[in-house]
């Protein structure tokens, strides 16, 4: 493994022969409203270091309302791990924090000021789910950049 020479700190990359190039991120970021500026900024730089502007804006919502998620119902956690994966034609975002309890995500009512975290990361991530980890759980959601024009499109997406 080697450094993603001018990327953001944290970033590495190795090349697995025929899926390319694996870029990764990780990041420790603490559980306050402030991580969610740092995430998006950190994706933002990413993404220009790993050529994939065009899953920008798609990325940085979908970190957003992840780190957004964790900070405000992660029990008993003073840091959240960011960590963004990349290889070939899809890029993997995660957010670990400390609580176990998953998340519930919920259908809003239509003057319901918040909830409606999930129906964003269900509409524009091509997959998404959770998992179980040893400290706690990780909250993940994938894109396909041949979809990157296409957010919402429901065409041969899956769950996770």
């Amino acid at each position: 493994m080697t450094d993603d020479q001018g990327g953001p700190r944290g970033s590495r990359a190795r090349s697995d022969g025929a899926e390319g190039t694996w870029r990764n991120l990780q990041m420790t970021l603490p559980a306050a409203g402030h991580a969610v500026g740092l995430a998006r900024q950190a994706t933002r730089d990413a993404l220009a270091t790993w050529r994939l502007a065009g899953l920008e804006e798609t990325a940085v919502l979908l970190v957003s309302e992840l780190v957004t998620n964790a900070v405000r119902h992660a029990r008993g956690t003073d840091a959240i791990a960011l960590k963004l994966q990349t290889a070939g034609t899809w890029l993997r975002i995660e957010v670990q924090d400390g609580d176990s309890r998953w998340p519930q995500p919920r259908t809003p009512a239509g003057f319901d000021e918040s909830g409606f975290g999930f129906v964003l990361v269900d509409a524009m991530a091509s997959k998404w789910g959770v998992r179980g980890t040893a400290t706690g759980k990780a909250v993940w959601a994938e894109v396909d950049a041949r979809q990157a024009g296409e957010p919402g499109d429901p065409g041969g997406r899956q769950r996770g």
